[in-house]
């Protein structure tokens, strides 16, 4: 199993994280509140334990839809 996890930034906001947790990860409104939250105060924040396969594409898709707002959001994968 892997973990997807959100990197922290000094130029995404956090407004958008949250709607990237929601979008992709289900996550209500508040549980995508505290997992940005802690993207922000610690760095970093699990989204999720995935197969690899999911894992990666939940990774591609975050990966891409920030490019294509244009902001530096950076999802990784890590084995869980």
């Amino acid at each position: 199993m892997f973990q997807v996890v959100l990197l922290n930034d000094d130029f995404t906001p956090m407004e958008f994280v949250v709607s990237v947790l929601q979008k992709f990860f289900g996550m209500g409104r508040e549980k995508a509140t505290q997992v940005m939250l802690k993207v922000h105060r610690d760095g970093r924040g699990v989204c999720g334990v995935y197969p690899r396969d999911t894992a990666a594409t939940k990774v591609e898709q975050v990966s891409g839809y920030a490019r294509q707002h244009q902001h530096p959001l950076q999802c990784v994968m890590e084995e869980a």
